[in-house]
């Protein structure tokens, strides 16, 4: 309770004042970042979900390809078009700042520009489908590495929107009623205290006045007297 928790001075009320109106304040800045963490979430949530969708489907496309070039080709000729590759890619990683979410960035930069430099073996022992396999997955590739940026950006980012949720629970439901309860007891005890102060003030100004009044009255009296035996 309230009345156990503060004492009802002046001081304190400008405290609790103060600190409701920081609650208040902190209150709709973090609601406004909950809703903002919320609408950029889905969006990359929808965009999750259409590169899985087409990185699955390259795969399945692929893995198709590779089975039908394992068919038509042996597997020693397989394993020699497959063995040293002949593209290198680079990745590098970077951190962007989302609303206080560090989210990771990823480039990557391939050794040569030559699109054919992703075939490792000549055309004239092979199928088209190992070409066609090779090439799905390369082209997979930017694809595979978003669809990776994204999930992770997803899972940062629930994680932060959870925490906004509970910190803006804990100042709407628990700090800002209790701040506000305490205010409340504060000025309501304050009110208590000037009622009794300014009723003990009106006993004495009334005590004074009898005072007065009796003090009148005997000198009155005295007066009186004096006069009588002048007479």
């Amino acid at each position: 309770m309230a009345s156990t928790q503060v004492i009802p001075t002046r001081m304190e009320l400008a405290k609790q004042k103060k600190k409701l109106a920081t609650a208040t304040r902190g209150h709709k800045l973090l609601k406004d970042k909950r809703d903002e963490l919320m609408r950029q979430f889905l969006e990359l949530v929808r965009e999750n979900k259409t590169l899985r969708e087409k990185v699955e489907a390259g795969i399945a496309a692929a893995n198709k390809n590779f089975v039908l070039a394992k068919a038509a080709t042996s597997d020693q000729v397989l394993n020699t078009a497959l063995l040293a590759p002949k593209q290198e890619v680079y990745l590098e990683t970077g951190m962007k700042n989302v609303m206080s979410v560090e989210i990771p960035v990823f480039e990557y930069k391939t050794r040569t520009a030559d699109t054919n430099d992703i075939y490792s073996y000549g055309f004239a022992f092979t199928s088209s489908d190992l070409d066609g396999a090779v090439k799905s997955l390369a082209d997979l590739l930017p694809d595979m590495l978003r669809l990776a940026e994204v999930e992770k950006s997803c899972q940062l980012m629930a994680v932060e929107i959870e925490k906004t949720r509970r910190r803006v629970n804990a100042l709407e439901h628990v700090m800002i009623p209790d701040a506000q309860e305490k205010i409340k007891y504060i000025t309501m005890k304050l009110d208590e205290n000037e009622r009794s102060t300014q009723i003990r003030l009106m006993k004495v100004k009334d005590m004074m006045l009898e005072e007065a009044r009796q003090e009148r009255l005997k000198a009155d009296a005295e007066a009186g007297i004096i006069t009588g035996d002048a007479v």
